[in-house]
């Protein structure tokens, strides 16, 4: 980083990535800003720097940067647990004839997740700021980022093997092995354990989503809220349509697409006048998002998937950003995390799953005018695509 980049980057004050730091001051504290930075998406330290005002100080001498340095590296090893590793550089600014130095510390996102301090206390940012994380469901959330636990796997509070359909789960056994023959002679309970539907005598989630009578008796918030608007304003208080959705992730699915084909319209092509016309938007790539969102959202999140048809517009919206290191860029190039690995292997079975990574490629060739958002500030990923149609006015 040159003088005239730290400049500008002190013109914009204390963001979520950067913090100012007139010097060292308590290490508990400094501790504490590094263990948020590492379990959000990463940042950089000044010192050097007053909190207030963003002015420069003169206090960073040779021998106050070396002791700095050091006692950043010892409470980046011992007063964090995992330890983290960080980067330090020195810029010097010239500012009214004078050379200033400002000690720029780098702390990148964590891969093990979540950092604690001494007292077991997990930090996160809040804007600029940052607050001790005591909801377990985000410091769960900060477990599944780091690939330590999968949500999808754990136990569901309250349920039991009565909650299972065995119809639905003959039919996964039979399309896995085309044979139900051997699997009569386990007992229920032994099945379901084998096949990771029941874990200490509850339903997985993952079993919940796929195998049960009804998932959202005991997870309401996961279903799938759809709405055709009138107009193009999320705000507008008519609609055509709104339904909510309930059921395993495979009945979600078919009345999603259900929705999706009753709400847009159907356009001849070229086909016989007796025949259905072909959908507006690719039913592909509709079909392709639609699972993505219901398989790959983050399940930590109590929120539903929403559908949303507007005049000029269709988006999906799945709780959750990117997991981990994931770009727009690269999964428009196939990369992939897995979040939810039991979601996936009942899907591979169960729907039209044609490969872990593939989905948004195969949308994209087919609905080249897709617009992916990773939406990091509200924790949602948004698949907003065009309608070509001229709607009918009503």
């Amino acid at each position: 980083m040159n003088a005239i980049e730290l400049l500008d980057i002190i013109s914009t004050g204390e963001t979520s990535k950067v913090q100012f730091k007139r010097e060292l001051g308590n290490h508990d504290k400094v501790a504490a800003e590094m263990i948020a930075f590492s379990n959000a998406k990463g940042g950089i330290m000044l010192f050097g720097v007053e909190d207030g005002t963003g002015e420069i100080n003169s206090r960073m001498t040779y021998a106050i940067l070396q002791q700095t340095q050091n006692a950043l590296a010892t409470i980046a090893n011992e007063h964090i647990k995992p330890l983290i590793f960080i980067t330090t550089e020195v810029v010097p600014v010239n500012m009214d004839n004078e050379k200033r130095n400002v000690l720029v510390v780098y702390i990148d996102e964590g891969l093990s997740k979540p950092y604690k301090d001494l007292n077991g206390t997990v930090w996160v940012k809040q804007g600029a700021d940052k607050q001790k994380l005591t909801d377990n469901a985000e410091i769960l959330r900060l477990f599944q980022q780091s690939g330590g636990v999968y949500v999808d796997e754990m136990p569901v509070a309250n349920t039991s093997v009565n909650d299972i359909e065995r119809e639905k789960v003959e039919t996964y056994i039979q399309k896995v092995q085309k044979s139900l023959g051997e699997i009569e002679k386990i007992p229920p309970l032994q099945l379901y354990q084998n096949l990771n539907i029941v874990k200490n005598n509850r339903l997985t989630l993952g079993g919940l989503l796929f195998f049960s009578k009804n998932p959202q008796m005991y997870k309401p918030t996961f279903c799938i809220k759809a709405v055709s608007f009138f107009g193009n304003s999320i705000g507008g208080s008519d609609y055509r349509d709104s339904v909510d959705i309930q059921g395993t992730i495979p009945q979600l699915f078919e009345e999603g697409m259900r929705f999706f084909k009753t709400n847009l319209l159907h356009q001849q092509r070229g086909q016989n006048f007796n025949s259905v016309g072909i959908l507006e938007i690719s039913e592909v790539a509709l079909e392709e998002l639609l699972q993505n969102a219901l398989v790959h959202r983050d399940y930590t999140k109590n929120a539903p998937v929403r559908l949303m048809i507007f005049d000029n517009r269709v988006e999906i919206v799945s709780p959750g950003c990117l997991p981990n290191s994931l770009t727009v860029e690269s999964i428009k190039v196939g990369n992939a995390v897995v979040r939810n690995n039991l979601l996936i292997s009942y899907c591979s079975k169960l729907m039209n799953y044609k490969g872990f990574g593939s989905g948004v490629i195969r949308a994209m060739s087919n609905q080249p005018n897709i617009e992916l958002i990773n939406d990091v500030e509200g924790e949602q990923f948004i698949v907003k695509i065009p309608r070509p149609s001229k709607l009918p006015k009503e």
